[in-house]
């Protein structure tokens, strides 16, 4: 594909987010709400004492699990409201292994992992904010592949009943919408 000018398939580490915002797994609740709004992002990654990440924590899961519960915030600790354990993606994998992963798994978000270490973080809204690169060149790889298809047919011959004269010929070709043998094609540059 790389030689008709198609770029290669995009990869996760085309569109991730880097680097993570991280909170370790004692801080309170109230100081990961303080994290989202601070860099305004909606989820953190929690990580254990050695920074392996542990789970993600999302603004609804501070909403179901620390709120609705009449909970106060701040003596709820991150570990307790985050959902686990975090599912990952490598770096190199394609966008489209990365939208099934999270629709086959019912989430929105993916921790990118390199070699046993948290890079990055993918959302469907990462894979859908660069939806209308992809249709562009999806419809451009269409239309490559139709003219490849029409070049195909116009240089290759067919068998059949000849649409001018009715004989048989292993040697079709189409001339202004008509399939013609050779000898009608002949006839037809005659005149």
């Amino acid at each position: 594909m790389a030689e008709i000018g198609l770029r290669s398939p995009m990869l996760v580490r085309d569109v991730m987010s880097s680097p993570p915002i991280t909170v370790d797994e004692d801080t309170p609740a109230d100081q990961v709400a303080q994290a989202l709004k601070e860099h305004r992002v909606g989820c953190v990654i929690v990580t254990g004492k050695e920074g392996k990440p542990l789970g993600i924590i999302t603004e609804r899961d501070l909403v179901l699990r620390v709120l609705a519960k009449n909970l106060i915030p701040s003596q709820v600790t991150a570990k307790e409201v985050m959902s686990s354990p975090l599912m990952t993606i490598d770096p190199s994998e394609t966008l489209t292994e990365a939208a099934r992963r999270m629709s086959r798994l019912n989430i929105r978000r993916l921790g990118v992992v390199y070699k046993g270490r948290l890079v990055g973080i993918i959302s469907s809204k990462d894979i859908l904010a660069i939806m209308p690169e992809l249709m562009e060149t999806m419809q451009e790889k269409a239309r490559i592949e139709s003219a490849n298809l029409e070049e195909t047919l116009e240089s290759s011959s067919l068998a059949g009943y000849c649409d001018n004269c009715g004989m048989w010929s292993d040697d079709l070709k189409e001339v202004e919408g008509q399939f013609l043998c050779v000898d009608c094609r002949t006839e037809l540059e005659e005149e």
